[in-house]
């Protein structure tokens, strides 16, 4: 083996509860810009796992230890399943984001669960997880965490949009990476759509035949969080007290809501992406035709859309990369996107030595 490169498992899974999303990256130890998507995948949720991680916020401190136990080892088999499938024969450690329950860093704590020590008992492969814990602990938003690979792995654009479950961006300021949550994207999107028996408004088409609301419109536009300066980031407990009784009141169509909530998010990453001309867009909004088109109609963008790989695995590369930085005690977690007090090297690694 090449001991210049190290081969790394990234899983990642996204509040839209889109499925979990695995990658096998490679890694060069003394160049940080340098990465290779080798082989990827999605596993769709169940709709047991999907209910039992969408209600987990309602449960006691018990259920959800034991959510954690039985989520991490659906994270162990689901990447034992995925070296298998894809003949991997080398990997240095697996790089697991969890599943976010709770994220309330203003008041001092966020819960992603997923026991790096079931992942490790499964695969016999050292984890690294938990890489939220010790910014929050650290004053911090514990989020956004992807711009540390932005910075480093995709430093010819001037600025990255995710589109998953939230939208934000990261860019360069100042010799220093700003980064922050834009506003709900999928995660509102995606509810709404269930109600037309659909896990998704494909290509925005049911969003386009609605009529905009624009009382509804003015009201999420002047939501305080899009004044709020940054650093900031957004939760599921945000958007249901703060989205959902706006939208609720109002008793519109499904449809009227996919439109009128498509303008708000065009509008808002409009606002935001006014400064730049060379911009990534990625995460599963992307494959939106109606929110791309009004975005670049509003913003007067050209968006111009990266490889399958990259939309789709972004996010689970980076937190492969992640990992690949906490296990070279290298900072991962930058103190300018999160407002955490220092720059620090965030994550758990769990291993057969530490194993209990």
């Amino acid at each position: 083996m090449n001991d210049d490169f190290v081969y790394a498992i990234g899983l990642m899974s996204g509040t839209s509860l889109d499925g979990l999303d695995i990658v096998h990256a490679k890694f060069k130890k003394n160049d940080y810009t340098f990465f290779e998507i080798l082989s990827s995948k999605t596993v769709s949720y169940s709709k047991a796992w999907r209910n039992r991680l969408q209600n987990a916020i309602g449960l006691d401190k018990e259920d959800i230890s034991i959510l954690d136990s039985e989520y991490g080892i659906f994270l162990g088999k689901q990447a034992r399943e995925f070296i298998n499938q894809q003949s991997i024969k080398t990997i240095n450690f697996i790089c697991s984001h969890g599943h976010t329950i709770f994220h309330q860093p203003d008041q001092g704590y966020t819960l992603q669960v997923g026991d790096g020590k079931e992942i490790l008992k499964i695969t016999n492969c050292t984890v690294v997880n938990d890489f939220r814990t010790q910014d929050v602990n650290l004053g911090g938003q514990g989020a956004p965490l992807v711009p540390i690979g932005d910075k480093f792995l995709f430093s010819e654009f001037e600025a990255c949009v995710n589109l998953g479950g939230f939208a934000n961006i990261s860019y360069e300021h100042k010799n220093h990476r700003i980064a922050f949550d834009i506003c709900p994207v999928n995660i509102v999107m995606n509810y709404y759509s269930k109600i037309l028996g659909l896990e998704f408004d494909d290509k925005g088409n049911f969003a386009a035949t609605g009529i905009t609301h624009k009382t509804l419109l003015e009201e999420l536009n002047n939501l305080n969080f899009y004044s709020t300066p940054h650093p900031k980031s957004l939760g599921v407990e945000w958007v249901q007290n703060h989205v959902f009784p706006l939208v609720e009141k109002h008793q519109l169509s499904p449809e009227d809501i996919l439109r009128t909530f498509t303008e708000h998010v065009a509008h808002q990453i409009s606002e935001i992406i006014k400064p730049f001309k060379y911009i990534l867009f990625t995460g599963g909004g992307v494959y939106n035709d109606f929110l791309l088109k009004r975005i670049e109609e509003i913003s007067k963008k050209n968006i111009k859309l990266p490889s399958d790989d990259i939309i789709n695995y972004k996010e689970a590369l980076i937190f492969a990369f992640l990992g690949f930085l906490k296990i070279q005690g290298q900072v991962n977690c930058l103190s300018s996107v999160t407002g955490a007090k220092k720059n620090h090297s965030s994550g758990k690694i769990f291993s057969q030595n530490n194993l209990d």
